[in-house]
């Protein structure tokens, strides 16, 4: 059986919880992960284990940094809800309000909600798309201003795999009275004020001998025209050889270049599992949080990317998904819990119910779904009794 290491995990919970990490490596196929847990305001759950580089034998330690990709979806999105408690923002607005140069070829009316909920009609990334222009955080939106909706906005659902990130990030930063770079506003306003100092948009190069290496998915057979290969191009795919890259890692890429430790992401989740609020800091109205859960229109029609439906709310994937995605395994049947997936298997939720937050972070690639991850589902059950 693998090795599981301990940090602050409540003594009650350490033997469901060492046993369930373990059968995830073997025989789940994990190769090196972290899984951190919040209830209330504490950290109840903390362990990490396996190997965080198979070329060097790095095995995962407590500060292991691994790429979360899509997860920080959802630190994006609340910076862009702090702005709009703070007035700054409104939802229903034209994007181009905040940004005039986005409402060139058909996007003048596309609303800040639209973004929010994928239904833009932008998920497809620029056609000349480079690694070395994705890491240039000018390009991108230049070059996003620039599309062409795929279809009329708000009239369909589509999956925002990398746009969305620069759409929301470029509204955050047109709207900060201070015009500070994206991350640096998420550093000041959310990040620090919550106690979280291991989280990064873009990560420093002394910090990168950190970072668990990549263990790439078998490629999936598709027509370069399909949908996922135009919103995720395979030259700026979800893969080390792209995101093991200095330049990617340094960059500011707000929809899929996260990198953290899962009990930092599980402590900016319990903040939304406890309302917008986290040890007498509150960023958000527990209203506001509430509102997240609420599924876009058209939630039970294929979405255009994915090809199956997704409960999507404003920035989060919500509980009660019947489909065959690592949220939906994990997250379970409470459609009040939000949470928001990664490319190959990384996840973190809120469940405002039980007052948990929840991160799991890995570097093996899974094509979804990935069974491997189900016995600390089954011992989150059994220690919290959440269904």
């Amino acid at each position: 059986m693998a090795h599981v290491s301990t940090g602050t995990t409540r003594t009650d919970l350490v033997p469901a919880f060492r046993e369930a990490l373990a059968r995830c490596i073997d025989p789940g196929g994990e190769v090196g992960l972290q899984l951190a847990i919040y209830q209330d305001s504490k950290l109840v759950v903390d362990m990490w284990a396996g190997i965080a580089d198979v070329t060097t034998g790095r095995v995962v330690a407590a500060d292991t940094l691994f790429p979360t990709f899509s997860v920080i979806k959802a630190v994006t999105a609340v910076a862009l809800h702090v702005q709009a408690e703070r007035g700054l923002v409104e939802y229903d607005a034209p994007v181009a309000r905040y940004w005039p140069e986005f409402a060139a070829n058909g996007k003048d009316r596309m609303t800040v909600r639209h973004v929010l909920q994928h239904r833009s009609g932008i998920w497809q990334m620029p056609e000349d798309v480079t690694p070395e222009t994705m890491a240039d955080y000018d390009w991108m939106v230049g070059a996003i201003a620039r599309l062409t909706p795929i279809f009329e906005p708000g009239t369909r659902n589509g999956y925002q795999s990398y746009t969305f990130g620069w759409i929301v990030a470029e509204i955050v930063r047109r709207t900060d009275l201070a015009r500070r770079p994206f991350f640096k506003f998420v550093q000041d306003e959310i990040l620090r004020p919550l106690g979280i100092n291991d989280l990064w948009i873009g990560l420093p190069a002394a910090e990168h001998a950190r970072v668990a290496r990549l263990v790439n998915a078998p490629p999936r057979d598709l027509p370069p025209d399909a949908p996922p290969l135009r919103a995720i191009p395979l030259n700026v795919g979800t893969s080390e050889d792209i995101f093991g890259r200095t330049d990617i890692r340094k960059a500011c890429i707000p929809g899929a270049g996260g990198m953290t430790t899962a009990p930092c992401m599980a402590r900016f989740f319990a903040m939304l599992a406890n309302g917008g609020a986290l040890d007498g800091v509150r960023l958000l109205s527990e209203a506001r949080v509430q509102d997240f859960s609420i599924a876009r229109p058209d939630a039970d029609q294929p979405d255009d990317v994915h090809g199956i439906p997704l409960r999507i709310g404003a920035g989060f994937w919500t509980g009660g998904n019947t489909q065959p995605t690592n949220l939906a395994r994990l997250i379970g049947k409470n459609t009040r819990a939000i949470g928001h997936p990664g490319a190959g298997g990384s996840l973190a939720w809120a469940d405002s119910d039980a007052r948990l937050g929840v991160s799991i972070c890995h570097n093996r690639m899974f094509v979804p779904p990935n069974p491997g991850l189900d016995p600390i589902r089954a011992a989150i059950t059994e220690s919290f009794g959440v269904d």
